[in-house]
């Protein structure tokens, strides 16, 4: 099903598969559904996560250490547990988020077999630049996947154009230079970025980077379509039981509108 925003701004909420297993992460992605959340990004662990700060990064050793059988969660789990979200909560959105390689690994074709027959709408492979894409897009194309890609303050137009050009679901804007984590306010720069991007497309932009609460939220909807919200609920499921894990984040994506809440007249 198409990836589609109902409000704005939408809400796009990351989670690391498999921390602190994988029977919670399908319960916090279900809690965070009925929260709110628009889109889950389900991000697949890897053992060098270059574009992801302190945060993630312990979220994804965590989930290599205890994985399944001990073995470290694989992305074979990661879309099983995928098409069990997908069945439970048919309508929400859907995005693998992976480095290029467990992908590879997979085998490319089989991994996009396998994610659209698990329910999966997008891909966002985040160190997959554009202009090596050619194989990924034929293959995301063959299955009806929707590729979703990174644009950087940084990125020049003709990137931006040809991002915008092969991209489905949404665009992601990144705010800031650097790699994921929570920070004080939204980039100035991201604004801009937005702006530049809807030059070349009228799909949603979503904008992530260091959104972690509701002032941040409330920023990004003045100028773009959702926020991709990462960080933030992955500390704090690292700071909660497993138990208490699903319960929190609920409440925490249902305090991101509450600014907007206030502001209505």
């Amino acid at each position: 099903m198409p990836i589609r925003f109902d409000r704005k701004p939408g809400l796009v909420v990351y989670l690391t598969a498999g921390d602190p297993s994988l029977d919670a992460t399908r319960e916090i992605a279900l809690a965070a559904i009925d929260a709110g959340a628009d889109v889950i990004e389900l991000g697949v662990p890897f053992s060098d996560p270059l574009a992801d700060g302190p945060i993630i990064q312990r979220a994804m050793e965590r989930a290599l250490a205890h994985g399944p059988g001990r073995g470290g969660t694989t992305l074979k789990d990661v879309l099983a547990l995928a098409r069990e979200i997908r069945a439970a909560r048919p309508a929400a959105g859907l995005v693998i988020f992976s480095y290029l390689n467990p992908v590879l690994r997979y085998g490319l074709r089989k991994f996009a077999d396998d994610a659209a027959a698990a329910g999966v709408d997008g891909v966002l492979a985040t160190d997959l630049i554009v202009e090596e894409a050619a194989d990924y897009l034929a293959e995301m194309d063959r299955v009806g996947l929707a590729p979703i890609f990174l644009a950087a303050p940084t990125s020049p137009d003709a990137r931006l154009e040809a991002i915008a050009k092969v991209s489905k679901g949404f665009v992601y804007a990144i705010s800031r230079v650097g790699v994921t984590g929570k920070q004080q306010s939204v980039a100035a720069d991201a604004a801009a970025l937005v702006a530049r991007i809807r030059r070349y497309t009228r799909l949603p932009v979503a904008v992530g980077f260091g959104i972690s609460n509701a002032e941040h939220v409330a920023q990004v909807a003045e100028f773009a379509d959702a926020a991709v919200v990462g960080s933030a609920i992955v500390e704090l499921i690292e700071r909660s039981t497993p138990e208490e894990a699903p319960g929190a984040v609920s409440r925490f994506i249902k305090g991101l509108r509450l600014r907007d809440a206030a502001l209505a007249p």
